[in-house]
């Protein structure tokens, strides 16, 4: 998670520009001879964005854990899944449950930026704490409401002025296409980007017209989407299908645009309210329509199939 979330903060720090390095892993030598081993480097999963935290630590729905095949008779949690907040436990019977799981014991946080902030303005020693938490209070009306908010601890949090909201979708775009160049400079392996995704980027890269990643304007910003338009479609699509993933349904709910917006609105403080305006038909939910319209998207050009 700590990797997750150092991209997205530098990321986000640098004007969304492109992301940095994966942590690298070396492994120790075995003792009884020297042997230097390979160093490897974590690549994230086919589709995947490298510069939004991992969806597994901000979801409420199923959270899978390293499964065997031993011993699961013996213990059948070895092999059972329970969602964020919950612990598998075995009744008299020996048949697995899921159970809240006490907050007490989630490991400490090593950093602040492992601590989380929830929408009752309360910091939460880290992710594990705060869904122990919410589990605990479900069936309730305060359960129910309570959500993770961003990453870090809480804080106070500017009013987002209409001006500001406006200028908002303006970094986004720009930040997405540049994360999807860079995931298409970095895939020697294609394992980064779908052939589909690679071949709808290709073209966005290879073109003389692209605005080159840097800390620029709003005025540049806004008149290379006038001028460049066609560039800006894929990512827009590219992000919606990232985060629409329990269930692919075609909507996005608080907790799948969790990954996007918990680490930005500490430093995007006009996050919440982009969000909250995405939704114009107040169902909490947001479709693919109402998204490509909150990044400037015509109507025409929104389309199901490039979400690949």
């Amino acid at each position: 998670m700590k990797v997750w979330i150092f991209f997205v903060l530098l990321v986000a720090g640098h004007a969304m520009a492109a992301p940095t390095e994966e942590e690298v892993i070396v492994e120790e030598p075995v003792v009884e001879e020297t042997i230097v081993e390979e160093v490897v480097v974590e690549e994230p999963e086919v589709g995947t964005n490298p510069v939004q935290v991992e969806v597994g630590d901000f979801d409420e729905a199923i959270d899978v854990e390293e499964e065997t095949v031993e011993d699961i008779v013996d213990n059948p949690c070895l092999n059972y899944h329970c969602k964020k907040g919950k612990v598998c436990e075995v009744d008299e019977g020996n048949t697995p449950m899921c159970v809240c799981q006490d907050p007490s014991t989630c490991p400490p946080a090593d950093a602040e930026f492992e601590h989380v902030c929830g929408t009752d303005n309360k910091t939460y020693d880290s992710s594990c704490h705060f869904f122990a938490t919410k589990c605990a209070l479900e069936g309730t009306k305060k359960g129910h409401k309570l959500h993770l908010d961003y990453i870090g601890p809480c804080k106070y949090i500017e009013t987002c002025l209409d001006s500001e909201l406006n200028e908002f979708p303006l970094r986004m775009r720009d930040w997405l296409k540049n994360v999807l160049v860079t995931l298409y400079e970095r895939d020697e392996d294609n394992n980064l980007l779908t052939e589909k995704q690679k071949l709808r980027v290709k073209k966005i890269y290879e073109n003389e017209k692209r605005l080159q990643a840097g800390d620029h304007s709003l005025d540049l910003l806004a008149h290379d989407f006038e001028k460049n338009y066609n560039m800006y479609i894929f990512p827009v699509h590219w992000q919606f299908g990232q985060l629409d993933q329990h269930p692919v349904d075609g909507y996005l709910t608080h907790t799948e645009l969790a990954p996007l917006r918990a680490p930005l609105i500490p430093m995007e403080h006009c996050t919440t309210r982009f969000f909250e305006e995405c939704d114009s038909d107040s169902d909490k939910y947001i479709a693919l329509e109402e998204w490509a319209s909150c990044f400037g998207l015509k109507e025409q050009d929104v389309d199901k199939d490039l979400i690949i």
